[in-house]
């Protein structure tokens, strides 16, 4: 088994990458996905949420209002922090568990924003990096998602920087380019370095 951190800055392709590693035969463990589910209505984690943010963030149906929220905690560090010591231990169970459950020979990769961040790296045996510029990433952010600039910038800069991510990477694939190109780069590093390594590990 490989165990392999993927991890980008918002826009910047990470579910690209994610995607086709998936259709190439990894196991992929979304770490986004796993936190959307951790605070689902009825769960205790979507309880511990309301009890430190307050009802105002949840929607009229009794789900989470996730941008109502977003605007609690990007920006401001302290309240980002409080709201990651609620979710990111409910999200690691949860992926561990999954990991658990892999056959032996597997790619198994974690798709988490926040390897950087939240000092991660170390539990990987690759961590691979997605990037592009922030002028890209914004761009991005406001013609695809329509983001107001404003925004878009304040969510860039409550991630950490392209310095930081290059700290830990081993592998950077450079998503300034267009999608094809991104995703020439995903294929032949599964072909060169993950597969391989995955059937001598296992």
């Amino acid at each position: 088994m490989l165990i392999v951190g993927l991890t980008g800055g918002i826009a910047a392709g990470k579910s690209t990458v994610s995607q086709e590693l998936e259709r190439l035969g990894a196991v992929v463990i979304d770490a986004d996905r796993i936190a959307r589910d951790v605070v689902a209505p009825g769960t205790p984690g979507l309880a511990a949420v309301v009890e430190e943010f307050g009802p105002e963030i949840l929607r009229p149906d009794g789900a989470l209002d996730r941008p109502a929220l977003g605007r609690r905690v990007f920006g401001d560090r302290e309240a980002l922090a409080r709201l990651g010591s609620i979710t990111h231990p409910l999200v690691a169970r949860e992926s561990e568990r999954r990991q658990r459950s892999a056959p032996p020979d597997a790619v198994v990769v974690h798709d988490v924003p926040l390897i950087v961040e939240n000092g991660l790296a170390h539990r990987y045996d690759l961590v691979v990096v997605v990037g592009a510029p922030e002028e890209v990433r914004l761009q991005r952010l406001v013609e695809e998602r329509g983001m107001s600039a404003e925004d878009a910038l304040t969510r860039i800069r409550s991630q950490a920087d392209d310095e930081a991510r290059q700290a830990v990477a081993d592998v950077w694939l450079d998503n300034s380019g267009t999608p094809e190109e991104l995703l020439d780069q995903v294929r032949r590093l599964w072909a060169e370095q993950l597969a391989p390594a995955a059937r001598s590990a296992g």
